[in-house]
């Protein structure tokens, strides 16, 4: 497991810091999600900005319960960790600003599956650190900007990580993203995020002056 220290140890303190989300940011997860859900007849159901709810057995046209969701979720994880498809322009995107910026992927994913996705993620042309999280990421991002003597940047689709970094690792320049336009259009712009981008190449422009300042 790649540790939190060990990918400090690799970043340059002389430039910028730039974190991102994984899924709604780099990937198209609840679209990959959506699919493997009808394999194992289940339907999302995207009427608000949750998983929770949403999800129905399509025999009974019931709520799937939480335990059966946790388990198609563990599920999803093991067979599709490495297939889940790239966000149109955010490689090529944060290509262009890791002339300007260290960056680090910081996922929720399982932490048993942070190799698979490193190594996806890679082969999709994200060559950057990724370090697998479990709840709020602002202690991950406290560690991360200590080490940068200038600008950090987080890019994330859910409005309570924004606040986690607000609250722990003030200064930080917050940006909501969200990749997929149906869950876009069922949320405004988090109440902690400095912006609202769902473009990369306008969040690449975005971050390209912030980075300068």
């Amino acid at each position: 497991m790649t540790s939190l220290e060990h990918v400090a140890a690799t970043l340059n303190p002389g430039r910028p810091l730039l974190i991102v989300d994984a899924d709604e940011v780099l990937l198209r997860f609840v679209e990959h999600l959506e699919t493997f859900f009808l394999t194992q007849g289940f339907e999302l159901r995207l009427t608000s900005f949750q998983l929770s709810g949403n999800i129905y057995d399509q025999k009974t046209n019931t709520v799937a319960p939480p335990q059966m969701v946790t388990e198609l979720i563990g599920s999803f994880f093991d067979k599709c960790v490495d297939t889940v498809p790239a966000v149109y322009g955010a490689a090529s995107a944060l290509e262009n600003l890791s002339g300007q910026y260290e960056i680090v992927v910081l996922t929720n994913v399982p932490h048993a599956y942070r190799a698979r996705r490193e190594a996806a993620l890679w082969d999709m042309g994200f060559k950057y650190p990724v370090l697998s999280n479990a709840g709020e990421k602002g202690p991950a991002v406290k560690a991360l900007k200590a080490i940068t003597k200038h600008h950090a940047a987080f890019v994330d689709d859910l409005p309570p990580q924004l606040a986690s970094v607000a609250n722990h690792a003030p200064g930080t320049h917050l940006v909501h993203f969200v990749a997929d336009p149906r869950l876009a259009a069922l949320i405004t712009k988090a109440p902690d995020a400095h912006v609202r981008i769902d473009d990369w190449a306008k969040l690449q422009t975005h971050l390209g002056q912030i980075g300068q300042q």
